[in-house]
């Protein structure tokens, strides 16, 4: 899950800085190389949600099973600690493994308190584990040997009364209590075992008693009861505080964890769908050969189809220039795809991944801007045609001369000639004011 929230945090706000790039893609780099990434990658299965943990228990809404889960994430850290020791790692992946380390305190104390599978709730008790508190296992003893007190009175009282079929049972309202079958009341209730029984409660088929030596003991193992789970309460707190004194540190190792993951994974991608490493500077070149598009290429193989045709992009800039491609074709050609399938190669290649091409050069991308497909908004007094033009005049307003553009038909939500003057002046516009690097997909021939 770590890994998950990283990947869309990267995906929400990719990088403008091509050092920070250049590290995250060294680093997938060496998990496409590495011998050990399969062991990894089954450590990294076995780590809980460490962050969702320390959430939790910071905002008091936690319980055991978050302990138990830092406690896992911290023996699972470890684990992947000793395997990477002595491994060559670039920069990035070497100091999240320096971070993965350095819980050795809080680890023994969780490992000595806690039971391997703990409940859910602190209040049901039984998540500590046997010879951590002495107080504690003494009121446990206390508490699970007098059931087995209970146990030997119902034997006795079955004995004294002659009748087989008594119980002693407990619930919320009378507590412990002795139990016959109707049948049984009136020897029940007559002398000389009504000194001993005395009547508490008689229901359709049930004759309930109580005796004074249950009443005691009833009050010993309650109070025992009560004590351990008292016990177990505090201690849950002074674990819970533990925890969160560590908690700045212990983010940083799951972010470790998750850098990881994310390497991993992405190398994994990469080496599956014949990915390439885009080079990314800070030029103005956007040059992609044997380019796909990701999501069309799974859906063909997944349908057991024929292959995606790669397409090559060339939008290199010379000077501080623009470098539009007009692209027409009729209904269903692709020009959609192709749009898309370029600005998604920018986009990963941003967010430090591989990316669907055979060679990828690109220029750092400030924005990205799509005016793609037709849909109105009428809930607040927009058609298609307003959408569409209040989206265009956005990008005209905002786009600057790094950004990457992508236009599919405009000016189609309104008259022939008015729709083509739009996209003639939206074009020029594009390409003599913003100074973009941009695809300009058209059914206006006469823009050609």
């Amino acid at each position: 899950p770590g890994g998950g929230r990283l990947l869309e945090r990267r995906v929400s706000s990719p990088s403008r800085e091509t050092e920070v790039i250049a590290r995250r893609l060294d680093a997938i780099d060496w998990a496409m190389d590495s011998a050990s990434v399969a062991a990894l990658r089954d450590m990294l299965r076995k780590v809980p949600d460490l962050d969702r943990a320390l959430s939790r228990l910071g905002l008091d809404r936690g319980g055991p099973r978050d302990l138990a889960a830092v406690r896992n994430a911290l023996g699972q850290a470890e684990e992947l600690a000793d395997t990477l020791e002595g491994l060559s790692l670039p920069p990035l992946l070497s100091e999240a493994r320096d971070t993965l380390r350095g819980h050795d305190e809080l680890l023994a104390l969780l490992d000595a308190a806690l039971v391997a599978e703990p409940p859910l709730l602190a209040r049901d008790g039984g998540f500590i584990a046997p010879g951590y508190d002495a107080g504690l296992d003494e009121a446990r003893k206390l508490r699970d040997e007098g059931r087995g007190v209970i146990a030997a009175m119902q034997a006795q009282y079955a004995e004294k009364a002659g009748v087989t079929s008594l119980k002693i049972k407990h619930n919320n309202v009378l507590g412990y209590f002795v139990e016959t079958t109707a049948t049984h009341a009136e020897k029940m209730m007559s002398p000389p075992l009504n000194e001993l029984f005395i009547h508490r409660q008689t229901t359709a088929n049930q004759v309930r008693f109580t005796t004074v030596e249950l009443t005691e003991l009833e009050t010993r193992i309650l109070n025992a009861g009560n004590e351990a789970l008292e016990i177990e309460k505090r201690l849950y707190s002074s674990l819970r505080d533990a925890i969160l004194a560590e908690a700045p540190t212990l983010s940083e190792t799951g972010l470790a964890l998750s850098e990881f993951d994310l390497a991993i994974g992405l190398a994994d991608l990469a080496r599956a769908q014949d990915w390439c490493r885009p080079q990314v500077d800070e030029s103005r070149a956007f040059e992609i050969d044997g380019g796909r598009h990701p999501v069309v290429e799974r859906a063909l193989q997944a349908q057991g189809g024929g292959p995606f045709i790669a397409n090559d992009c060339a939008l290199t800039v010379a000077g501080d220039g623009a470098a539009v491609t007009l692209l027409t074709g009729p209904n269903m050609a692709g020009k959609s795809t192709y749009l898309r399938q370029n600005a998604l190669i920018a986009l990963l290649a941003q967010i430090s991944s591989y990316v669907p091409a055979r060679r990828a050069h690109l220029g750092l991308v400030s924005q990205i801007f799509s005016r793609v497909g037709a849909s109105d908004d009428l809930a607040r007094g927009r058609s298609t045609f307003m959408v569409e033009m209040v989206e265009t005049a956005a990008i005209l307003n905002q786009a600057d001369d790094r950004a990457l553009v992508i236009l599919d038909e405009i000016g189609r939500g309104t008259a022939t000639y008015d729709g083509l003057s739009i996209a003639w002046a939206t074009l020029e516009h594009l390409h003599g004011v913003n100074r973009v690097r941009g695809l300009f997909a058209t059914h206006y021939h006469e823009l050609t």
